[in-house]
């Protein structure tokens, strides 16, 4: 199999090392703008160009992953379509095309994927089934923080996407959890918001928000989003008569308690854990292995997608309102 990596920054060169660590077989190529990223993709064996026109000059290809900045994405995605590619895309976090992109792909009959990391992960899986198979009303509390300039320590944080106050650094983490609280507790009813600005970070949005949502079961929760966390957090809490879990975000922190003994029991959902150590405890490997195995799976007919575009629509909507 060849397929061409689109964008070739942090988020590209991880899925590019990851896709030759599940079949070491496939064929690699690359695609940036910027000659820098092509020179240090060719030292690691990637043949690359300037060019996604170049690319599929030159190569017969099967599949994209599209890995530059979101606002970029449906250009992008459109152009691989006109090439009769499958396309796996990172969050898109604005719906620009989305109808037209889900019409050609049909029309072309070939997959477009989308990346919903979170739904890939042992922990909020497990709650999710804990939350599914529990007969009784449920309430939740999910604080999750992070400091902006440590995203990507190597560059300034106003030189990528979360500087923009379309795909912003509190947006992205709204994209991230939100189809996963979607999943477990159902669609919205009514939300509030109350957001500020607490730093000095030079940003056009608000870098703190709390807001109470109401889904249609019934489910009370309240979530707490910001980029101003000195340390890196994610505290989830989700609790009923007869259930109550309790999650920091990565996998040795998930707990259910045992109202019998009066502890809280460890649940180990990985029988091994592959971190990056140039990210925090809570980026765990393991779901981007198990989301580009998945998507190479949808391709040979084996499996489907977690994560659709018309599900994405929907969350986008949520985000849209709680940003309004």
């Amino acid at each position: 199999m060849k397929i061409v990596v689109v964008g070739l920054g942090s988020m590209g060169k991880r899925r590019a090392r990851l896709l030759k660590g599940i079949d070491n077989s496939i064929e690699l190529f690359g695609v940036d703008t910027t000659q820098s990223r092509r020179e240090e993709a060719e030292n690691l064996g990637i043949t690359t160009y300037a060019s996604i026109a170049d690319a599929v000059a030159q190569n017969k290809l099967d599949a994209a992953f599209v890995c530059t900045a979101p606002i970029t994405h449906a250009k992008i995605i459109d152009e691989l379509l006109d090439s009769n590619l499958n396309v796996f895309t990172e969050l898109n976090l604005i719906a620009d095309g989305y109808q037209a992109l889900v019409e050609k792909a049909q029309q072309k009959n070939v997959t477009l994927f989308l990346s919903s990391t979170m739904l890939y992960r042992g922990e909020p899986n497990y709650i999710i089934n804990r939350v599914h198979g529990f007969s009784k009303p449920v309430n939740y509390i999910y604080h999750i923080g992070q400091y902006l300039p440590d995203w990507h320590p190597w560059e300034s944080y106003k030189n990528f996407f979360v500087g923009d106050k379309r795909t912003s650094g509190t947006r992205e983490i709204f994209g991230i959890d939100m189809p996963w609280l979607l999943k477990a507790f159902g669609p919205i009813e009514k939300l509030y918001v109350e957001k500020d600005k607490l730093s000095d970070l030079e940003i056009g949005y608000p870098d703190s928000y709390f807001v109470t949502l109401r889904h249609k079961n019934g489910t009370k929760g309240m979530l707490a989003v910001d980029v101003v966390s000195p340390k890196a957090v994610r505290n989830f809490e989700v609790f009923g008569e007869g259930l109550h879990l309790f999650w920091e975000g990565n996998p040795k922190s998930l707990y259910d308690f045992n109202h019998d003994t009066g502890e809280k029991v460890a649940v180990d959902t990985y029988a091994r854990v592959e971190h990056d150590s140039r990210y925090s405890d809570n980026v765990v490997e393991n779901a981007y292995v198990d989301e580009i195995t998945c998507f190479l799976n949808v391709l040979k007919g084996t499996d489907v997608p977690r994560y659709t575009f018309t599900d994405d629509q929907y969350t986008l909507s949520v985000i849209d309102e709680i940003e309004a």
